[in-house]
């Protein structure tokens, strides 16, 4: 019956039948909003990284960011060059914790203005999250090149402004665990040796393993200051604080319903949540502007929602049928104006297909799920 009620708006949007399937695949919601339980409370408690992140903040404020990460993170020990990542020493210090001191090859990642980057710990819905905002583009692609592209001379594309960076080894971690084993008495050992004790506790990721937010200030999806009426300095730190607020949003679906996808739904709830924390209110000119649909139903070709037309990409026919969908979608969001807890916006959204969101009358359904998702999670308060 939903498949049937899903295809018959696609059909009204002008979807043929073969576009229609396409659609209702892509479409595909996969959020498990089952882990949203009665207990449940925001913001959700931190992960174990932040710990070590705050320790490192705290060194920050006295040696700048930069310097201190340079200490803790090996990437940053190396220079970006095509080849480094296969070279023995690159390997030995990233994959197997191997001191970066007595490498040849860990001549260090070089930074014209080292002073541009730094680090904050961000209270997200998700829990505290670290940020590592980069005040310069050249300094911001050398960031990603190093800590998401084994410091290779890759293109970074320029409507790229922020990554999450998750699954990070961090060996700074490991040689703690390790200094906590080493301190034991051996009797209360549960292994013989280290290289057994780290077996053990490769499972538990959660012990080596972070997770943190890369920002650039500059321009939200490359869209110039003048295309929305703004000046430039206001406009850039309006961008960071989308890009902050989208990628804590991304965390928080990922963290609490398993899942982070490069899909238009979770685009919309991400820029969603990043309009209205930057600026109080989400504006769906705004977000047709990021996507390329400015001028809808025109779209502007290598904008950013070629990114997210799945794999394998939608057909032209059924792309075209997304840029409506979105649209309409949009439309409804913009009439949430008063929504409060972002946490329950961006789970009541999560409850639905995209079809949903764009069908007329959506704002109601979304408040309603909100509300009902307000007084689910206040039951046991």
């Amino acid at each position: 019956m939903i498949s049937r009620i899903q295809a018959e708006r696609l059909a009204a949007l002008g979807a043929t039948p073969a576009e229609i399937t396409e659609l209702l695949v892509y479409n595909e919601n996969v959020f498990d909003l089952g882990a949203l339980l009665p207990e449940t409370r925001f913001p959700l408690p931190d992960e174990p990284f932040v710990a070590f992140w705050e320790a490192v903040a705290e060194e920050s404020r006295m040696r700048g960011a930069f310097a201190v990460l340079r200490d803790r993170l090996p990437q940053l020990a190396f220079p970006i060059r095509e080849g480094i990542s296969r070279t023995a020493g690159y390997l030995a210090a990233t994959r197997r914790g191997a001191p970066v001191e007595s490498i040849p090859e860990a001549t260090g990642l070089e930074l014209e203005h080292p002073e541009a980057v730094e680090l904050e710990i961000h209270q997200s819905p998700a829990g505290r999250i670290p940020l590592l905002i980069v005040r310069r583009r050249p300094e911001f692609v050398a960031l990603i090149q190093a800590l998401t592209k084994r410091n290779e001379p890759v293109t970074v594309p320029d409507t790229q402004g922020a990554l999450m960076v998750a699954g990070y080894n961090n060996w700074s971690r490991v040689r703690e665990l390790r200094r906590r084993w080493e301190a034991l008495e051996p009797a209360a050992r549960e292994t013989a040796s280290w290289a057994e004790e780290f077996q053990r506790l490769q499972p538990r990721r959660e012990l080596y393993q972070d997770r943190f937010i890369l920002l650039s200030d500059g321009p939200y999806s490359a869209v110039p200051a003048a295309d929305l009426g703004l000046e430039s300095e206001e406009w850039r730190e309006i961008s960071l604080a989308i890009r902050r607020d989208h990628e804590c949003a991304h965390y928080f679906t990922r963290r609490l319903f398993g899942s982070m996808r490069n899909n238009a739904l979770d685009e919309l709830i991400a820029d969603y949540a990043g309009i209205t924390g930057a600026i109080g209110r989400f504006r769906s000119d705004w977000f047709l502007r990021f996507v390329g649909l400015e001028a809808f139903p025109r779209y502007r070709a290598g904008a950013r929602l070629d990114i997210y037309r799945g794999d394998p990409p939608l057909s032209d026919g059924a792309f075209r049928v997304l840029h409506r969908l979105l649209r309409e979608a949009a439309v409804n969001l913009e009439r949430l104006d008063g929504l409060q807890a972002p946490a329950v916006t961006i789970a009541a959204l999560a409850s639905f297909r995209l079809e949903e969101l764009a069908a007329p009358g959506a704002e109601g359904l979304i408040r309603r799920a909100a509300e009902s998702l307000r007084q689910r999670l206040s039951q046991s308060s």
